[in-house]
């Protein structure tokens, strides 16, 4: 084999090796992040911290229950899948303008914040039911503060 084919065989093997670590590392999820949407352009809360492992070992909560498709199905996903960001399709950002005529599906579809919230608080209060708390408050936070301390 030729020196030049030799070359030619390393650069294209590092080019394979660093666009595979590229695209594990573009699809690599934190434990431990804060919500943070860069769309935003100025956070009137603190962020939000949120954790994986909790609500996977502990809550024993899949990844279909907070990440779904375009009709709202959920979607079966394993470590290391490409997930996008929820404004990606949820891409006006802040709660819907008061007054504005829509369902509640409606706003969660369009407005990123209407679909956080109704996804975080909806699925906390139906956990505090099931602990037995007929009014959904409980353990699992639901209010502004629990998610949002003050900074």
């Amino acid at each position: 084999m030729s020196r030049k084919a030799v070359t030619l065989m390393l650069a294209i093997g590092v080019s394979l090796l660093f666009a595979a670590t590229c695209i594990y590392a573009g699809t690599k999820v934190e434990d431990t992040f804060k919500m943070e949407t860069k769309e935003y352009g100025k956070h009137t809360k603190s962020l939000v911290e949120f954790t994986h492992k909790k609500h996977v070992d502990t809550h024993k909560v899949d990844c279909g229950q907070c990440h779904h498709d375009d009709k709202g199905k959920p979607l079966t996903l394993k470590e290391g899948d490409d997930v996008q960001r929820c404004v990606e399709c949820h891409k006006e950002t802040g709660k819907a303008p008061e007054g504005e005529k829509l369902k509640k599906k409606e706003k969660i579809a369009k407005y990123h914040k209407e679909a956080l919230h109704a996804n975080c608080i909806d699925c906390h209060k139906d956990s505090n039911k099931k602990a037995g708390d007929p009014k959904g408050k409980g353990p699992a936070p639901t209010s502004c503060n629990d998610c949002h301390p003050k900074k």
